[in-house]
C-alpha cells in the first residue's frame, strides 16, 4: 500500500514500499495527482509491467548527449566521432533541454520539419537542408534512446523516433567529369606548389579510392610490384584490397620517391608536424577549393571523382561484384545509380542485333 504524506513545503509526497520491486518516490503539487500515480503504480507492479520512469524525467537530452558521447562515440573511429559530435551539438540547440521522458514523437517530428526546411539566408529565403543531413541526425538521436532503454535502464515505454517518418534519402550526385573538365582542374592541380595534392586527385580518380583512404595511406600499405594497395580503415570497417591501374602506379611511386619526404613519418602525403610534434595527413581541402573556383567548376567536388572512376570501371564493362570489390561499396544497393550506364551499353547491343541481317 502506498502512503501519502504532505511535505513541508505544501506538496504531496508518494511513496510505494512493494516486495520484489525498490522503494518508489514521487512528489505531487495535488494530493488527488500523488493518489493517482500511487495507484496506477501499483497496479502496474501487479501485473509485472511497471517502469521506473524518475531517471527518465530527470535526465535531459543534452545530459544523456553527454553520456552516449562518452561511452558510445569514444569507441567509434576518429572520422566518425567528429561527426557524431558536430551531430550531437545540432540535437542539443533544438532538443537539449527536453526531458527523455517528455520527448515525444511530435516534438522530434517539429525537429525534423524545422532542420529540412532550412536557416534563413542573408537575404531572408530559406535554403533547405539536405534529407541526408536530418536523416543522420535522426539516426544519432534514435540510437540515444535505444542505449538509454537497453543499457542505461532508463524507464522508457519505447523510441520515440521510431514513431516518426524519415526523410526520403536524397538522390546520388550524377556530376560526371568531362575531358576539357579533366584537363583544366588536373592542368591546375599539377601547377600547385604541392605535389602532393597532384598525386592524391589522379590516385582518386585512377582507383575510385575515398580521400581519407588516400592521405592516410602508410608505405606499407603500397605494393607497386603486384600493383596493388591494402586498405585496413575503411568508411564501411571493412578491409579491401585495391588493384592499381598503371596512372595509380606512376602517381603513387613518384610519392614514394618524394626527395623531400622526412624520416619521421611513414605517412606517404604528410602534413606539417603539430604542436605535439606529430605528422598528421595533409589536408587539401582549402587547396582544392582555390582550385576548382579558379577554373570555374565550384560545383566540382572532390568526391566527385570517386563517382567519376566507378562510371569508368561500370563503363568498361566489369560486373558489379569487381566494381564493388575495388571501389568498398558495401552493398548492391549503393551502385544503384550506376544501372543507367548498363542501359546505355544495352542500347548499342541491341542496335548491334537489330543491324545483322535476316537468315
Amino acid at each position: 500500500m502506498a502512503t501519502i504524506v504532505k511535505t513541508p513545503s505544501g506538496t504531496w509526497k508518494a511513496v510505494i514500499r512493494k516486495t520484489g520491486w525498490p522503494t518508489t518516490a514521487k512528489t505531487f503539487r495535488l494530493k488527488r495527482d500523488a493518489e493517482d500515480w500511487a495507484r496506477r503504480s501499483e497496479d502496474e507492479m501487479v501485473r509485472g509491467v511497471h517502469i521506473q520512469r524518475s531517471p527518465a524525467e530527470r535526465m535531459t537530452v543534452s545530459h544523456a548527449l553527454d553520456r552516449y558521447l562518452k561511452e558510445v562515440t569514444n569507441t567509434k573511429r576518429p572520422t566518425t566521432q567528429v561527426s557524431e559530435r558536430r551531430r550531437a551539438e545540432v540535437l542539443r540547440s533544438e532538443l537539449g533541454a527536453y526531458s527523455l521522458a517528455t520527448l515525444t514523437p511530435e516534438v522530434i517530428a517539429q525537429f525534423r520539419d524545422k532542420r529540412l526546411a532550412g536557416d534563413p539566408s542573408k537575404t531572408g529565403i530559406r535554403i533547405p537542408r539536405a534529407n541526408n543531413t536530418v536523416r543522420l541526425e535522426l539516426a544519432l538521436l534514435g540510437h540515444l534512446f535505444t542505449v538509454a532503454i537497453k543499457e542505461w535502464g532508463l524507464g522508457l515505454p519505447y523510441n520515440p523516433v521510431l514513431s516518426i517518418r524519415r526523410p526520403a534519402p536524397g538522390a546520388g550526385r550524377e556530376r560526371r567529369l568531362s575531358p576539357d573538365e579533366e584537363k583544366r582542374i588536373f592542368d591546375a592541380v599539377a601547377a600547385h606548389s604541392n605535389p602532393m595534392l597532384h598525386w592524391i586527385a589522379r590516385i582518386a580518380l585512377e582507383t575510385g579510392m575515398r580521400s581519407a583512404e588516400i592521405t592516410t595511406l602508410r608505405r606499407g600499405q603500397v605494393d607497386l610490384k603486384r600493383r596493388i594497395v591494402r586498405l585496413v580503415e575503411t568508411k564501411n570497417t571493412l578491409p579491401r584490397t585495391v588493384p592499381l591501374t598503371t596512372g595509380a602506379v606512376d602517381a603513387l611511386r613518384e610519392a614514394l620517391e618524394n626527395p623531400i619526404r622526412p624520416i619521421d613519418t611513414d605517412l606517404i602525403f604528410f602534413g606539417e608536424p603539430g604542436k605535439d610534434g606529430r605528422r598528421r595527413p595533409y589536408t587539401f581541402n582549402k587547396a582544392w577549393l582555390e582550385i576548382k573556383s579558379a577554373v570555374g567548376l565550384k560545383d566540382f567536388r572532390f568526391h566527385d571523382l570517386r563517382h567519376e572512376a566507378v562510371s569508368r570501371f561500370v563503363e568498361k564493362g566489369l560486373s558489379d561484384q569487381e566494381v564493388a570489390a575495388i571501389s568498398g561499396h558495401k552493398s548492391m544497393q549503393m551502385l544503384k545509380r550506376y544501372t543507367h550506364l548498363r542501359a546505355e551499353d544495352l542500347v548499342a547491343k541491341l542496335d548491334q542485333l537489330s543491324s545483322k541481317p535476316k537468315t
